[in-house]
Formats: C-alpha cells, structure tokens, sequence
C-alpha cells in the first residue's frame, strides 16, 4: 500500500522558523490545517508544537482540533452554511462572514448556546471570491454591530486563491483605510487585520506590509517552505516535511508509442505521437497510485532520471529510461509532492498516513 509520510522534525522546523519571524515583525499569525484532512495524527503533531490559532474549511476538522485541545482557538475560513450554523458556533470560536443574514444567524444560535462568537468581515479586493464589496461595508457594519453574542474581531480578505490576483502593497494599504474608516465611522475598535495566506507572506519579508496588517493565515509555506510569488524555497525553511512512498508492481521494457489505433482514453485524453519515438523502447514501472488518489503533475520523484507518464484510476506509470537502473518490483519509489498533490493524497482512503 502506497503511504504519505510526515516528517515531524521538519514540520517543528518550519513552526519554528515562522513564530520566530513572525515575532520579529510583531504580527500575529495562525495555522491553516486543511491540507491534513483532519487526520488526528497530524493535528495532534501540529497542535504539540505550541499552535494557539488553527484554521480550518471544514467542521469535522475543527472539531477534532477542539476534542484535541479545547483551548486552541479555531476558525472556520470560509462563509458559514445556514444549515450548518449550530455546528459553526458549537466548534469554531471565529468564522468569516460575509452575509448579514448568515451572522443574524450565528448570533441567534450563539445566545442559545450561551457563547460569544466572534465574526471576522471579509472584503472583496479583486480576486472575486468571498468578500462583501468595499463600498457596502459601513452599511453591511452597521446591520450587524448591535447583534447579541457576536463580535467583530477582524476585517480580511483572500487573494490568488481563485483567480490568480497578487497581493500587492496597495491592496493590503486599501484593506487598513477600510478599517479606519470603520472605527471613525462608529467610535469602535477592530483589533485585527488579517491580510491573507501564505502568498502575502513574501510582502511581509520585504517589508513592504502596511504597519496596520497585523494578521496572517500560513498553510502551504509551513507545509512546504516556499515563497508563493517566486515558486522557490525560502532560506532556511524545510521544503519536505511530507513525501510520498510508492511500491513498484511492475518493470517491463516496452515501446515509447502506443500499438493500435488511438483514441480518448477514461480521462478524456488523447495521446500524441512524436515520430521521433518509433522503434524506441523503455523500461517502465507501474506505481501503486492512480488518479483517484492524485493528479501525475503533482508528484515530483525523487530520482530525477525518472520521468511520470501517465496515470489511470488506480496505477501510474514512470519511464525508467533505457535500463532498470538496479530497480525491481517490490522496491519503493518516493516523490515530493505539490501542495493540491498532497491534499489530494491526504484525503484519499487508499493512502496510509504515517508520521516519522
């Protein structure tokens, strides 16, 4: 059976590595979790390192953060559903809201629980996801201010997660007016500013965050290390703290093209022949992975001389090139993993997950 692997030294690493630098900016920051898929073993390993703050999009998640730790603060990161509002008050101390009949709601449900929910407003800076307009949010404040068992902690927003728009400093200088225009308008504090993901991060290490952003989300680059503008790895971070560990079934040597007539395979696809690959033939390895676990783009080997051809549901097929190279079946093969490959991985039943 094909297992991912957490490496807990190197996701401690990168905790590390990011309360230090965060503390040296003087903001706050808190732990995006979704990637884990609410597996207990990774929350347990993430909320071990000292985490007060965990994010999450999916309820069930944040409910085995709270049997976990009770005292972590959990927020749920995406607009609340109606049906689901007893169960976002019950789990998540915070939720995003960007609907003023949904935090009517959450404060009807929060004063039968007895609870004070706290709501962050989230604003639409161009990337066209959640968000109320930044015009409408002084009448949108003023529905909800006096609303019972509710209060407003945060103003955020999310970029580059739907259609690919960059923070920049003029966005996250245009999120803090609207802030203080909040706070002249009704003589009331907003504590926190909570400017993005781990894609506004590299702004921070510029230097060139607004002093009043003063919040951030971090998944992907505790995860994986990287710097989201620039795809490479920030110095000093672990790029690895998961991997992927597959098991050869097969090693045949076999054309390059296909024999036979051509047509779409299950996924939709159609191969294209170069002709420069007639009457070539390479040593090929059926992984125990398929497309129903993750797309091939995601995985990277770590032998560079292997090369991913394809997947179907439930194999994968990698080019060995002109010889075995000391391979054979029943050997383990490892890849690193992009962030969707490894959320696709982590959520997949067929995958084992272990920690190291």
């Amino acid at each position: 059976m094909a297992y991912i692997k957490m490496y807990k030294d190197r996701l401690k690493h990168n905790y590390n590595y990011l309360e230090n630098t965060f503390k040296k900016f003087d903001k706050d920051w808190a732990v995006v979790s979704k990637l884990l898929c609410g597996n207990e073993d990774y929350l347990r390993e993430l909320i071990d390192l000292g985490v007060k703050e965990v994010c999450d999009s999916r309820l069930s998640n944040l409910k085995k953060i709270k049997k976990l730790n009770p005292k972590v603060q959990t927020v749920y990161i995406k607009p609340p559903p109606k049906r689901s509002i007893k169960t976002v008050v019950k789990y998540a101390d915070v939720s995003f809201n960007s609907e003023s009949s949904t935090i009517q709601l959450l404060s009807d449900e929060a004063v039968r629980q007895g609870k004070t929910h706290k709501i962050t407003i989230m604003i639409e800076l161009g990337d066209l996801r959640e968000g109320i307009m930044g015009e409408n949010l002084i009448s949108f404040y003023e529905k909800i201010l006096e609303l019972p068992n509710i209060e407003i902690v945060a103003i955020g927003s999310n970029l580059n997660c739907l259609h690919g728009v960059m923070p920049s400093p003029d966005k996250l200088i245009q999120l803090s007016l609207y802030k203080q225009l909040v706070e002249a308008t009704f003589n009331k504090n907003i504590p926190f500013i909570t400017a993005g993901t781990s894609v506004t991060l590299p702004l921070m290490l510029k230097k060139q965050v607004p002093k009043p952003i003063n919040h951030f989300r971090i998944g992907e680059t505790l995860y994986f290390g990287n710097n989201l503008v620039t795809g490479k790895q920030i110095k000093g971070m672990k790029k690895d703290v998961f991997r992927l560990y597959t098991e050869i079934l097969e090693i045949t040597k076999k054309p390059i093209v296909p024999i036979g007539e051509l047509a779409a395979n299950p996924s939709g696809e159609v191969f294209e022949i170069d002709e420069a690959d007639y009457g070539k033939n390479h040593f090929r390895a059926i992984i125990d992975v398929g497309l129903l676990d993750i797309a091939p783009d995601y995985l990277i080997p770590d032998d560079p001389a292997i090369e991913v051809v394809n997947a179907s549901s439930d194999m994968l097929i990698v080019d060995l090139g002109d010889t075995r190279r000391n391979y054979k079946v029943g050997d383990m093969l490892s890849f690193k993993l992009k962030y969707m490959g490894a959320l696709s991985l982590l959520n997949s039943d067929y995958i084992d997950k272990r920690v190291e």
